[in-house]
């Protein structure tokens, strides 16, 4: 059925010895989409996608992949799916066409058939000048770029990606990006982990957060950005010891509550109506005669939604499920 989601799961429960690690996750994939799965590191995404993608078992629940039970149909599942780690598996003493023909032998394709796939492979993800080159002479997201030109040897249906650009530059995650882009116009659906907030806002067509085990809000990433106000007004105060006064003034005009920022002397605050908003508070500034270095409006991040959203600050290492 053309209509059934690429990716179902519902209840999907997973402990480690004392240790929860999901708690009833539910999610539903649309066909042809990106999908984002945000949360603080630990919340549960790498064990999500290691369900999804066969290598784990849940311990409650059920979830199929590409129409098939992730637990009773896995090696239907297994032959519709590609996965692409945390970590590259290319083959430094192969070069780039190389690696991608061995991995057309591996899924059984006959020589010349593997041959035709890596140079298919090759122009697609933008690497053919560098076929006859290995891969320790490439820059991250070229390595990046081929480890993903791997995992579509098969053309899978249903493509997950755990943490795809961790540790690349600003210039090898725009590579990644372009290539993921490319997958999605293709009709792949894309199953996507992500610690970069600006990735999931770029890429994905919706996004699950997902923390301590369950995820509680699914939404696109200009819906989730929405849940904290249209657009914060922010002002910053010339001499810090007015930012008290400045909040004042904040709260008596919108009465509003704002966020205080001791150490930047900052302040911002959700609104509704920002020219309006503005416009008044500004006017009460000059009134009261504040020193103000800056103000304005702006748009809220997906990082203050994530934050917002969810029960504890993101750190940077890497989640041990």
């Amino acid at each position: 059925m053309t209509d059934q989601p690429a990716v179902q799961a519902r209840g999907l429960v997973k402990r480690y010895k004392n240790k929860t690690a999901l708690d009833g996750v539910d999610l539903e994939v649309p066909r042809g989409t990106v999908h984002g799965l945000l949360g603080p590191n630990g919340a549960g995404k790498t064990t999500t996608v290691r369900i999804l993608s066969t290598l784990t078992d849940a311990d409650e629940g059920t979830a199929e992949v590409a129409g098939f039970d992730v637990r009773t149909q896995a090696r239907e599942v297994r032959r519709r799916i590609g996965l692409t780690g945390q970590q590259t598996a290319v083959d430094d003493l192969m070069t780039a066409r190389q690696n991608l023909t061995m991995f057309g032998w591996l899924f059984r394709l006959d020589k010349a058939a593997a041959r035709r796939r890596a140079d298919e492979l090759l122009e697609v993800f933008g690497l053919t000048e560098a076929a006859a080159r290995s891969p320790k002479k490439f820059s991250g997201g070229m390595r990046r770029r081929l480890d993903l030109a791997a995992s579509m040897i098969l053309a899978p249906q249903v493509l997950f990606l755990d943490e795809p650009t961790t540790g690349l530059d600003p210039a090898g995650r725009r590579e990644v990006w372009e290539a993921v882009r490319s997958l999605a116009a293709s009709g792949t659906t894309v199953l996507l982990t992500t610690h970069y907030l600006d990735e999931a806002d770029k890429l994905c067509d919706r996004i699950s957060v997902i923390d301590q085990g369950r995820n509680f809000i699914e939404d696109t990433p200009a819906g989730l950005k929405r849940r904290i106000g249209d657009e914060r007004l922010e002002a910053v105060v010339s001499d810090p010891a007015e930012l008290t006064r400045l909040a004042g003034v904040v709260t008596r005009v919108l009465n509003l509550q704002p966020d205080l920022e001791q150490t930047e002397a900052r302040l911002s605050v959700a609104v509704q109506d920002g020219v309006s908003a503005l416009t008044a508070v500004a006017a009460e500034i000059r009134a009261e005669e504040i020193d103000v270095a800056d103000i304005g409006l702006r748009r809220p991040t997906l990082d203050e939604a994530f934050l917002h959203l969810t029960s504890r600050p993101q750190t940077t290492s890497e989640e041990t499920r």
